[in-house]
Protein backbone atom coordinates (compact mmCIF):
# COMPACT_ATOMS: atom_id res chain seq x y z
CA UNK A 1 0.00 0.00 0.00
CA UNK A 2 1.39 3.16 -1.12
CA UNK A 3 0.70 6.61 0.94
CA UNK A 4 -2.25 8.18 0.36
CA UNK A 5 -1.34 11.76 0.70
CA UNK A 6 2.53 13.11 0.34
CA UNK A 7 3.79 16.51 -0.42
CA UNK A 8 6.11 15.38 -3.47
CA UNK A 9 6.20 12.38 -5.96
CA UNK A 10 9.01 11.51 -7.72
CA UNK A 11 8.91 9.39 -10.70
CA UNK A 12 11.89 7.35 -11.73
CA UNK A 13 14.73 6.40 -9.45
CA UNK A 14 18.45 7.60 -11.93
CA UNK A 15 20.82 9.29 -10.13
CA UNK A 16 18.80 12.79 -10.63
CA UNK A 17 15.63 11.42 -9.22
CA UNK A 18 17.64 10.73 -6.40
CA UNK A 19 19.22 13.63 -6.28
CA UNK A 20 15.61 15.43 -6.11
CA UNK A 21 14.23 13.35 -3.48
CA UNK A 22 17.13 13.91 -1.21
CA UNK A 23 17.04 17.49 -1.29
CA UNK A 24 13.24 18.23 -1.22
CA UNK A 25 13.54 15.25 1.94
CA UNK A 26 16.36 17.28 3.12
CA UNK A 27 14.13 19.86 3.08
CA UNK A 28 11.40 18.63 6.09
CA UNK A 29 9.08 17.52 2.64
CA UNK A 30 7.25 14.43 2.71
CA UNK A 31 8.51 12.18 -0.39
CA UNK A 32 7.81 8.93 -1.79
CA UNK A 33 10.24 7.99 -5.28
CA UNK A 34 8.17 5.70 -7.14
CA UNK A 35 10.35 3.63 -9.62
CA UNK A 36 8.87 1.35 -12.28
CA UNK A 37 11.77 -0.99 -12.56
CA UNK A 38 12.28 -3.90 -10.05
CA UNK A 39 15.64 -2.26 -8.71
CA UNK A 40 16.64 1.53 -8.27
CA UNK A 41 18.93 3.42 -10.51
CA UNK A 42 17.54 4.29 -13.87
CA UNK A 43 20.61 3.96 -16.37
CA UNK A 44 22.84 3.50 -13.32
CA UNK A 45 23.23 -0.67 -12.77
CA UNK A 46 25.23 -3.08 -12.78
CA UNK A 47 24.43 -6.82 -12.80
CA UNK A 48 26.71 -9.43 -11.11
CA UNK A 49 26.94 -13.20 -12.33
CA UNK A 50 29.29 -15.73 -10.78
CA UNK A 51 32.18 -12.89 -9.85
CA UNK A 52 31.49 -11.26 -12.79
CA UNK A 53 29.94 -7.92 -12.58
CA UNK A 54 29.06 -5.66 -15.59
CA UNK A 55 27.57 -2.01 -15.55
CA UNK A 56 23.91 -2.69 -17.92
CA UNK A 57 24.47 1.23 -18.86
CA UNK A 58 26.62 4.03 -17.76
CA UNK A 59 30.06 3.57 -16.34
CA UNK A 60 32.65 5.67 -15.73
CA UNK A 61 32.25 8.88 -13.99
CA UNK A 62 34.25 11.91 -14.39
CA UNK A 63 31.37 13.98 -13.39
CA UNK A 64 30.22 12.09 -10.46
CA UNK A 65 33.45 12.76 -8.95
CA UNK A 66 33.33 16.17 -9.57
CA UNK A 67 29.97 17.45 -9.71
CA UNK A 68 29.09 19.74 -6.52
CA UNK A 69 25.91 18.69 -6.74
CA UNK A 70 27.00 15.08 -5.70
CA UNK A 71 30.40 16.01 -3.35
CA UNK A 72 27.94 17.57 -1.20
CA UNK A 73 25.84 14.77 -0.62
CA UNK A 74 29.17 13.32 0.61
CA UNK A 75 28.09 9.67 -0.50
CA UNK A 76 31.24 8.26 0.69
CA UNK A 77 29.60 7.75 3.95
CA UNK A 78 26.72 5.68 2.47
CA UNK A 79 29.05 3.35 1.14
CA UNK A 80 30.35 4.42 -2.64
CA UNK A 81 34.08 4.02 -2.72
CA UNK A 82 35.27 5.39 -6.18
CA UNK A 83 38.18 3.16 -8.22
CA UNK A 84 40.79 4.09 -10.88
CA UNK A 85 43.00 2.59 -13.30
CA UNK A 86 46.84 3.24 -13.76
CA UNK A 87 45.86 5.86 -16.70
CA UNK A 88 42.11 7.48 -17.10
CA UNK A 89 42.49 7.38 -20.93
CA UNK A 90 44.75 6.14 -23.81
CA UNK A 91 43.60 7.40 -27.51
CA UNK A 92 44.68 4.44 -29.90
CA UNK A 93 45.75 6.58 -33.41
CA UNK A 94 47.79 3.58 -35.39
CA UNK A 95 46.72 -0.42 -34.83
CA UNK A 96 50.97 -0.94 -35.71
CA UNK A 97 52.06 1.68 -33.26
CA UNK A 98 53.46 0.59 -29.87
CA UNK A 99 52.83 3.67 -28.12
CA UNK A 100 49.58 6.23 -27.94
CA UNK A 101 48.46 9.12 -26.35
CA UNK A 102 47.54 9.01 -22.77
CA UNK A 103 46.20 11.06 -19.82
CA UNK A 104 48.41 10.33 -17.35
CA UNK A 105 47.60 11.24 -12.92
CA UNK A 106 50.49 13.48 -13.56
CA UNK A 107 49.68 16.74 -16.37
CA UNK A 108 53.52 16.81 -16.61
CA UNK A 109 53.40 13.17 -17.76
CA UNK A 110 50.47 13.69 -19.99
CA UNK A 111 52.23 16.56 -21.60
CA UNK A 112 55.44 14.37 -22.41
CA UNK A 113 52.86 11.96 -23.92
CA UNK A 114 50.90 14.33 -25.80
CA UNK A 115 53.82 16.53 -26.80
CA UNK A 116 56.14 13.37 -28.51
CA UNK A 117 56.20 14.60 -31.59
CA UNK A 118 55.48 18.10 -30.75
CA UNK A 119 57.06 19.22 -27.94
CA UNK A 120 55.21 22.53 -27.63
CA UNK A 121 52.08 20.70 -27.68
CA UNK A 122 53.02 19.03 -24.29
CA UNK A 123 53.56 22.89 -23.34
CA UNK A 124 49.70 23.70 -24.48
CA UNK A 125 48.29 20.62 -21.89
CA UNK A 126 50.16 22.14 -19.08
CA UNK A 127 48.68 26.06 -19.91
CA UNK A 128 45.14 24.02 -20.83
CA UNK A 129 45.11 22.21 -17.43
CA UNK A 130 46.39 25.46 -15.74
CA UNK A 131 43.75 27.84 -17.17
CA UNK A 132 41.28 25.03 -16.14
CA UNK A 133 42.15 24.73 -12.75
CA UNK A 134 41.98 28.57 -12.34
CA UNK A 135 38.07 28.63 -12.97
CA UNK A 136 37.37 24.59 -12.36
CA UNK A 137 35.03 25.83 -9.52
CA UNK A 138 33.39 28.64 -10.80
CA UNK A 139 32.73 26.58 -14.40
CA UNK A 140 31.41 23.67 -12.61
CA UNK A 141 28.95 25.43 -10.16
CA UNK A 142 28.08 27.80 -13.98
CA UNK A 143 27.38 24.02 -15.61
CA UNK A 144 25.63 21.97 -12.80
CA UNK A 145 23.94 24.15 -9.64
CA UNK A 146 21.77 26.99 -10.99
CA UNK A 147 19.80 28.27 -13.98
CA UNK A 148 20.52 30.63 -14.95
CA UNK A 149 23.24 30.38 -13.40
CA UNK A 150 23.74 34.29 -12.41
CA UNK A 151 25.91 34.34 -9.27
CA UNK A 152 28.22 31.25 -10.43
CA UNK A 153 28.77 32.79 -13.79
CA UNK A 154 29.45 36.08 -12.12
CA UNK A 155 32.23 34.37 -9.85
CA UNK A 156 33.90 32.69 -13.30
CA UNK A 157 33.59 36.52 -14.76
CA UNK A 158 35.84 37.91 -11.96
CA UNK A 159 37.94 34.82 -12.24
CA UNK A 160 38.64 35.01 -16.05
CA UNK A 161 39.26 38.67 -15.23
CA UNK A 162 39.27 41.04 -18.07
CA UNK A 163 36.60 41.35 -20.76
CA UNK A 164 38.66 40.61 -23.45
CA UNK A 165 39.48 37.30 -21.42
CA UNK A 166 35.68 36.75 -20.93
CA UNK A 167 35.03 37.38 -24.36
CA UNK A 168 37.81 34.66 -25.84
CA UNK A 169 36.85 31.92 -23.11
CA UNK A 170 33.07 32.42 -24.34
CA UNK A 171 34.49 32.33 -28.02
CA UNK A 172 36.51 28.95 -26.76
CA UNK A 173 33.43 27.42 -25.24
CA UNK A 174 31.55 27.94 -28.79
CA UNK A 175 34.29 26.23 -31.02
CA UNK A 176 33.61 23.25 -33.02
CA UNK A 177 36.08 20.54 -32.08
CA UNK A 178 37.66 20.38 -35.03
CA UNK A 179 38.48 23.79 -35.39
CA UNK A 180 39.87 23.85 -31.33
CA UNK A 181 42.62 21.06 -31.95
CA UNK A 182 43.69 22.75 -34.96
CA UNK A 183 43.89 26.29 -33.24
CA UNK A 184 45.72 24.76 -30.18
CA UNK A 185 48.00 21.69 -30.99
CA UNK A 186 50.56 21.51 -33.73
CA UNK A 187 50.56 17.88 -34.03
CA UNK A 188 47.34 14.32 -34.09
CA UNK A 189 48.26 13.33 -30.63
CA UNK A 190 46.29 16.50 -28.50
CA UNK A 191 43.65 16.79 -31.13
CA UNK A 192 43.15 13.01 -31.02
CA UNK A 193 42.93 13.20 -27.13
CA UNK A 194 40.02 15.99 -27.67
CA UNK A 195 38.50 14.41 -30.51
CA UNK A 196 37.84 11.49 -28.72
CA UNK A 197 36.49 12.91 -25.23
CA UNK A 198 34.07 15.02 -27.49
CA UNK A 199 32.67 11.75 -28.81
CA UNK A 200 31.64 10.36 -25.31
CA UNK A 201 28.61 13.34 -26.47
CA UNK A 202 26.76 13.05 -29.78
CA UNK A 203 27.80 16.79 -31.31
CA UNK A 204 28.99 16.49 -34.51
CA UNK A 205 32.67 17.20 -34.20
CA UNK A 206 32.64 20.08 -36.82
CA UNK A 207 29.61 22.07 -34.90
CA UNK A 208 29.64 24.73 -32.58
CA UNK A 209 30.28 23.60 -28.76
CA UNK A 210 31.55 20.27 -29.44
CA UNK A 211 35.30 21.67 -28.16
CA UNK A 212 33.40 22.66 -25.10
CA UNK A 213 32.64 19.07 -24.62
CA UNK A 214 35.84 17.25 -25.42
CA UNK A 215 37.65 19.98 -23.63
CA UNK A 216 35.93 19.54 -20.33
CA UNK A 217 35.96 15.51 -20.23
CA UNK A 218 39.80 15.76 -21.00
CA UNK A 219 40.16 18.33 -17.96
CA UNK A 220 38.18 16.11 -16.59
CA UNK A 221 40.00 13.08 -16.93
CA UNK A 222 43.44 14.90 -15.67
CA UNK A 223 41.82 16.44 -12.85
CA UNK A 224 39.64 13.63 -11.52
CA UNK A 225 40.46 10.81 -13.81
CA UNK A 226 37.49 8.40 -14.97
CA UNK A 227 36.62 6.58 -12.24
CA UNK A 228 34.27 3.59 -11.69
CA UNK A 229 32.07 2.65 -8.54
CA UNK A 230 33.90 0.08 -6.67
CA UNK A 231 31.49 -3.26 -6.92
CA UNK A 232 29.58 -1.95 -9.80
CA UNK A 233 27.68 1.02 -10.49
CA UNK A 234 25.08 0.09 -8.73
CA UNK A 235 26.85 1.04 -5.67
CA UNK A 236 26.59 4.36 -6.97
CA UNK A 237 22.75 4.23 -7.02
CA UNK A 238 22.87 2.22 -3.56
CA UNK A 239 24.68 4.94 -1.93
CA UNK A 240 22.25 7.31 -3.32
CA UNK A 241 19.69 5.06 -2.24
CA UNK A 242 20.92 5.01 1.39
CA UNK A 243 21.51 9.05 1.70
CA UNK A 244 17.66 9.40 0.25
CA UNK A 245 16.36 7.04 3.17
CA UNK A 246 18.70 8.58 5.40
CA UNK A 247 16.55 12.16 4.68
CA UNK A 248 13.02 10.35 4.95
CA UNK A 249 12.48 9.39 1.49
CA UNK A 250 10.61 6.64 0.65
CA UNK A 251 11.29 4.58 -2.45
CA UNK A 252 9.04 2.24 -3.85
CA UNK A 253 10.37 -0.52 -6.69
CA UNK A 254 7.83 -2.10 -9.39
CA UNK A 255 5.69 0.90 -9.31
CA UNK A 256 5.31 2.02 -12.89
CA UNK A 257 3.66 5.65 -12.97
CA UNK A 258 0.58 5.39 -15.21
CA UNK A 259 -0.63 8.72 -15.34
CA UNK A 260 -0.64 12.33 -13.64
CA UNK A 261 -3.81 13.98 -13.00
CA UNK A 262 -3.89 17.45 -13.37
CA UNK A 263 -7.10 20.23 -12.39
CA UNK A 264 -7.47 23.59 -12.68
CA UNK A 265 -3.60 23.63 -14.11
CA UNK A 266 -1.81 22.22 -11.39
CA UNK A 267 -0.43 18.29 -11.06
CA UNK A 268 -2.56 17.21 -8.16
CA UNK A 269 -1.85 13.50 -7.95
CA UNK A 270 -0.23 10.07 -9.69
CA UNK A 271 -1.61 6.80 -10.65
CA UNK A 272 0.10 3.82 -10.82
CA UNK A 273 -0.48 0.70 -12.61
CA UNK A 274 -1.63 -0.99 -9.77
CA UNK A 275 -4.37 1.15 -9.92
CA UNK A 276 -3.37 3.30 -6.50
CA UNK A 277 -3.73 6.89 -6.47
CA UNK A 278 -1.31 8.91 -4.56
CA UNK A 279 -1.97 12.93 -3.92
CA UNK A 280 0.34 15.66 -3.94
CA UNK A 281 0.24 18.80 -1.55
CA UNK A 282 3.28 20.55 -3.80
CA UNK A 283 4.76 18.94 -6.40
CA UNK A 284 5.47 16.16 -9.30
CA UNK A 285 9.11 15.59 -10.31
CA UNK A 286 9.63 13.56 -12.92
CA UNK A 287 12.99 11.96 -13.85
CA UNK A 288 11.74 10.34 -17.44
CA UNK A 289 12.17 11.29 -20.99
CA UNK A 290 10.13 14.58 -22.08
CA UNK A 291 8.63 12.03 -24.50
CA UNK A 292 7.36 9.80 -21.66
CA UNK A 293 6.61 12.71 -19.57
CA UNK A 294 4.49 15.06 -22.54
CA UNK A 295 3.45 11.74 -24.59
CA UNK A 296 1.95 9.53 -21.95
CA UNK A 297 1.86 10.82 -18.53
CA UNK A 298 0.04 13.80 -18.75
CA UNK A 299 -3.94 14.57 -20.25
CA UNK A 300 -3.24 15.73 -23.48
CA UNK A 301 -5.72 18.42 -22.58
CA UNK A 302 -2.85 20.17 -20.50
CA UNK A 303 -0.34 20.52 -23.09
CA UNK A 304 -0.46 22.93 -25.56
CA UNK A 305 -0.60 22.56 -29.18
CA UNK A 306 2.75 24.05 -29.73
CA UNK A 307 4.29 22.09 -27.36
CA UNK A 308 3.15 19.33 -29.25
CA UNK A 309 4.42 20.55 -32.28
CA UNK A 310 8.21 21.18 -30.75
CA UNK A 311 8.16 17.61 -28.93
CA UNK A 312 7.88 16.33 -33.17
CA UNK A 313 10.78 17.71 -33.89
CA UNK A 314 12.68 16.80 -30.76
CA UNK A 315 16.41 15.30 -31.68
CA UNK A 316 17.79 12.06 -29.60
CA UNK A 317 21.37 11.62 -29.57
CA UNK A 318 22.94 8.29 -31.36
CA UNK A 319 22.13 5.20 -30.76
CA UNK A 320 24.31 3.14 -28.70
CA UNK A 321 25.37 -0.83 -29.16
CA UNK A 322 27.36 -2.13 -26.08
CA UNK A 323 29.18 -4.99 -26.09
CA UNK A 324 30.09 -6.64 -21.91
CA UNK A 325 33.12 -9.19 -22.51
CA UNK A 326 34.13 -11.96 -20.22
CA UNK A 327 38.27 -12.41 -21.25
CA UNK A 328 40.13 -15.29 -19.75
CA UNK A 329 43.10 -12.25 -19.70
CA UNK A 330 44.00 -8.71 -19.87
CA UNK A 331 43.84 -7.57 -23.67
CA UNK A 332 47.12 -7.83 -25.73
CA UNK A 333 46.81 -4.37 -26.80
CA UNK A 334 50.36 -3.48 -29.00
CA UNK A 335 50.15 0.03 -27.73
CA UNK A 336 51.81 -0.36 -23.48
CA UNK A 337 49.16 2.45 -22.48
CA UNK A 338 46.53 0.98 -23.63
CA UNK A 339 47.23 -2.23 -21.09
CA UNK A 340 47.06 0.53 -18.36
CA UNK A 341 44.36 2.85 -19.19
CA UNK A 342 40.90 2.26 -17.49
CA UNK A 343 39.34 3.83 -20.96
CA UNK A 344 40.33 3.66 -24.64
CA UNK A 345 39.71 5.67 -27.26
CA UNK A 346 39.44 3.47 -30.79
CA UNK A 347 38.83 5.49 -34.10
CA UNK A 348 42.31 7.34 -35.79
CA UNK A 349 43.24 10.85 -35.62
CA UNK A 350 40.59 13.98 -35.27
CA UNK A 351 40.58 13.98 -38.78
CA UNK A 352 39.16 10.49 -39.26
CA UNK A 353 36.61 10.95 -36.33
CA UNK A 354 35.19 14.27 -38.05
CA UNK A 355 34.50 11.96 -41.20
CA UNK A 356 32.71 9.17 -39.11
CA UNK A 357 30.66 11.95 -37.26
CA UNK A 358 29.44 12.81 -40.63
CA UNK A 359 28.82 9.58 -41.44
CA UNK A 360 26.62 8.94 -38.35
CA UNK A 361 24.71 12.30 -39.24
CA UNK A 362 24.15 11.33 -42.60
CA UNK A 363 22.44 7.54 -42.39
CA UNK A 364 25.96 5.71 -42.93
CA UNK A 365 27.14 2.70 -40.45
CA UNK A 366 30.80 3.38 -40.27
CA UNK A 367 32.99 0.67 -41.70
CA UNK A 368 35.82 1.57 -39.20
CA UNK A 369 33.60 3.13 -35.96
CA UNK A 370 34.38 5.18 -33.04
CA UNK A 371 34.68 3.03 -29.53
CA UNK A 372 34.63 3.75 -26.02
CA UNK A 373 36.19 1.05 -24.11
CA UNK A 374 35.78 0.54 -20.27
CA UNK A 375 38.07 -2.23 -18.87
CA UNK A 376 37.34 -2.08 -15.69
CA UNK A 377 38.53 -4.93 -14.21
CA UNK A 378 42.05 -2.62 -14.49
CA UNK A 379 40.18 -0.01 -11.86
CA UNK A 380 38.45 -2.28 -10.05
CA UNK A 381 39.81 -6.15 -9.47
CA UNK A 382 36.35 -7.13 -7.79
CA UNK A 383 34.78 -6.76 -11.24
CA UNK A 384 36.07 -10.35 -12.32
CA UNK A 385 37.78 -13.54 -11.41
CA UNK A 386 41.49 -13.68 -10.36
CA UNK A 387 43.56 -13.28 -14.07
CA UNK A 388 40.62 -12.58 -15.63
CA UNK A 389 39.26 -9.10 -17.28
CA UNK A 390 35.70 -7.77 -17.35
CA UNK A 391 35.51 -5.04 -20.58
CA UNK A 392 32.72 -3.35 -22.11
CA UNK A 393 32.56 -1.47 -25.34
CA UNK A 394 30.49 0.74 -27.02
CA UNK A 395 29.86 2.62 -30.51
CA UNK A 396 27.01 4.48 -31.67
CA UNK A 397 24.56 3.60 -35.11
CA UNK A 398 23.86 6.24 -37.28
CA UNK A 399 20.93 8.35 -35.75
CA UNK A 400 17.34 7.25 -36.01
CA UNK A 401 18.65 3.74 -37.26
CA UNK A 402 17.79 1.62 -34.30
CA UNK A 403 16.86 -2.19 -35.54
CA UNK A 404 18.61 -5.31 -34.45
CA UNK A 405 20.07 -6.35 -37.80
CA UNK A 406 22.39 -3.34 -38.22
CA UNK A 407 23.25 -3.90 -34.36
CA UNK A 408 24.68 -7.03 -35.31
CA UNK A 409 26.67 -5.54 -38.21
CA UNK A 410 27.78 -2.97 -36.05
CA UNK A 411 29.17 -5.63 -33.27
CA UNK A 412 30.85 -7.33 -35.86
CA UNK A 413 32.87 -4.46 -36.70
CA UNK A 414 33.63 -3.47 -33.04
CA UNK A 415 35.29 -6.68 -32.95
CA UNK A 416 37.70 -6.43 -35.39
CA UNK A 417 38.46 -2.85 -34.66
CA UNK A 418 39.79 -4.50 -31.31
CA UNK A 419 41.47 -7.01 -32.77
CA UNK A 420 43.30 -5.35 -35.50
CA UNK A 421 44.89 -3.35 -32.00
CA UNK A 422 45.22 -5.84 -29.95
CA UNK A 423 46.06 -9.59 -31.66
CA UNK A 424 44.60 -12.46 -29.97
CA UNK A 425 42.02 -10.88 -28.37
CA UNK A 426 39.23 -12.90 -29.66
CA UNK A 427 40.56 -15.59 -28.11
CA UNK A 428 40.41 -14.63 -24.75
CA UNK A 429 36.64 -13.86 -25.07
CA UNK A 430 34.67 -16.46 -22.50
CA UNK A 431 31.50 -14.79 -23.54
CA UNK A 432 30.30 -12.11 -24.98
CA UNK A 433 27.18 -10.50 -24.47
CA UNK A 434 25.43 -7.70 -26.69
CA UNK A 435 22.92 -4.90 -26.08
CA UNK A 436 21.30 -3.43 -28.91
CA UNK A 437 19.32 0.01 -28.72
CA UNK A 438 15.85 -2.37 -28.30
CA UNK A 439 17.44 -4.20 -25.25
CA UNK A 440 18.13 -0.65 -23.49
CA UNK A 441 14.33 0.49 -24.52
CA UNK A 442 13.29 -2.55 -23.11
CA UNK A 443 14.81 -2.20 -20.05
CA UNK A 444 14.68 2.05 -19.68
CA UNK A 445 11.67 3.35 -21.03
CA UNK A 446 13.50 6.89 -21.02
CA UNK A 447 16.44 5.75 -23.34
CA UNK A 448 14.43 6.87 -26.35
CA UNK A 449 15.61 5.13 -29.18
CA UNK A 450 18.21 3.58 -27.57
CA UNK A 451 19.86 7.12 -26.58
CA UNK A 452 21.71 7.36 -23.31
CA UNK A 453 21.71 10.91 -23.17
CA UNK A 454 18.08 11.70 -22.91
CA UNK A 455 18.33 13.65 -26.36
CA UNK A 456 20.87 15.31 -28.82
CA UNK A 457 23.77 17.90 -26.39
CA UNK A 458 23.68 20.26 -29.73
CA UNK A 459 23.56 23.91 -29.17
CA UNK A 460 20.24 23.62 -30.78
CA UNK A 461 19.06 21.40 -27.89
CA UNK A 462 20.27 23.07 -25.22
CA UNK A 463 20.09 25.99 -22.27
CA UNK A 464 16.57 27.79 -23.31
CA UNK A 465 15.85 25.08 -26.49
CA UNK A 466 16.19 22.06 -24.28
CA UNK A 467 13.84 19.90 -24.22
CA UNK A 468 11.91 22.19 -26.27
CA UNK A 469 11.87 26.24 -26.98
CA UNK A 470 11.70 28.16 -23.35
CA UNK A 471 11.84 24.98 -21.13
CA UNK A 472 15.92 24.80 -20.24
CA UNK A 473 14.16 25.51 -16.62
CA UNK A 474 12.70 21.98 -14.75
CA UNK A 475 9.00 24.37 -14.57
CA UNK A 476 6.60 23.23 -16.97
CA UNK A 477 2.95 24.05 -18.51
CA UNK A 478 1.38 22.60 -15.30
CA UNK A 479 1.89 24.24 -12.03
CA UNK A 480 3.91 21.95 -9.00
CA UNK A 481 4.97 19.45 -12.07
CA UNK A 482 8.79 19.76 -12.85
CA UNK A 483 10.76 17.87 -15.62
CA UNK A 484 14.06 16.53 -13.52
CA UNK A 485 15.68 14.13 -16.00
CA UNK A 486 18.46 15.12 -18.68
CA UNK A 487 16.19 16.30 -21.14
CA UNK A 488 16.67 19.54 -19.45
CA UNK A 489 19.83 21.55 -19.11
CA UNK A 490 22.67 20.86 -18.62
CA UNK A 491 21.75 17.15 -20.01
CA UNK A 492 23.92 14.12 -19.97
CA UNK A 493 25.82 12.94 -17.70
CA UNK A 494 26.06 11.51 -13.86
CA UNK A 495 26.30 14.55 -12.53
CA UNK A 496 22.41 14.87 -10.38
CA UNK A 497 22.42 18.27 -11.35
CA UNK A 498 19.17 18.17 -13.43
CA UNK A 499 17.48 16.44 -10.70
CA UNK A 500 19.13 19.31 -8.00
CA UNK A 501 17.41 22.15 -10.20
CA UNK A 502 13.93 20.24 -10.08
CA UNK A 503 14.18 19.98 -6.52
CA UNK A 504 15.57 23.95 -6.14
CA UNK A 505 13.16 25.18 -8.03
CA UNK A 506 9.86 23.13 -6.30
CA UNK A 507 11.39 24.11 -3.03
CA UNK A 508 11.40 28.22 -3.80
CA UNK A 509 7.86 27.78 -5.88
CA UNK A 510 6.57 26.69 -2.66
CA UNK A 511 8.53 29.53 -0.07
CA UNK A 512 6.39 32.35 0.60
CA UNK A 513 7.75 34.34 -1.82
CA UNK A 514 7.62 31.55 -4.87
CA UNK A 515 4.21 32.78 -6.43
CA UNK A 516 6.09 36.19 -7.65
CA UNK A 517 8.44 33.88 -9.95
CA UNK A 518 6.11 30.56 -10.33
CA UNK A 519 2.88 32.58 -11.80
CA UNK A 520 4.45 34.45 -14.25
CA UNK A 521 6.99 32.57 -15.71
CA UNK A 522 4.35 29.40 -16.26
CA UNK A 523 1.90 31.83 -17.78
CA UNK A 524 4.87 32.73 -19.91
CA UNK A 525 5.64 28.99 -21.10
CA UNK A 526 2.10 28.28 -21.71
CA UNK A 527 1.76 31.64 -23.74
CA UNK A 528 4.93 30.33 -25.70
CA UNK A 529 3.74 27.10 -26.00
CA UNK A 530 0.17 27.84 -27.56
Amino acid sequence: MLPRVVDAVVIGSGPNGLVSAIELADAGWDVLVLEAADEPGGAVRSTTDDGWVSDRFSSSYPLGVASPVLRALELEKFGLRWAYAPLAVAHLLDPDADDAPAIHPDPADTAASIGRDHPKDGDTWLRLHRDYVKIREPFLQSLLTSWPPVAPGLRLARKLGSAGELARFARFMAMPMHRMGQELFEGQRGRAILAGNAFHADAPLSGSVSGTMGWLLAMLAQDVGFPVAEGGSSSLSSALVRRAERAGALLVTGAPVTSIDVSAGKATAVRTASGEVVSVRRAVIADVSAQTLYGELLPSASIPAGLRRDLEKFEWDYPTVKLNYRLSGPIPWRAAEAREAGVIHLGGTADDLVHLSADLDTGRLPTAPFLLIGQTTKADPSRSPEGTEAVWAYSHLPRGVTDDAEAEKLAGRMDRAIERHAPGFLDLVIARDLQRPSDFIQANASLGLGALGGGTAQLHQQLIFRPTVGLGSPRTVVTGLYLGSSAIHPGPGVHGACGHLAARTALRDASLLGPLTRIPTTAALRHLQR
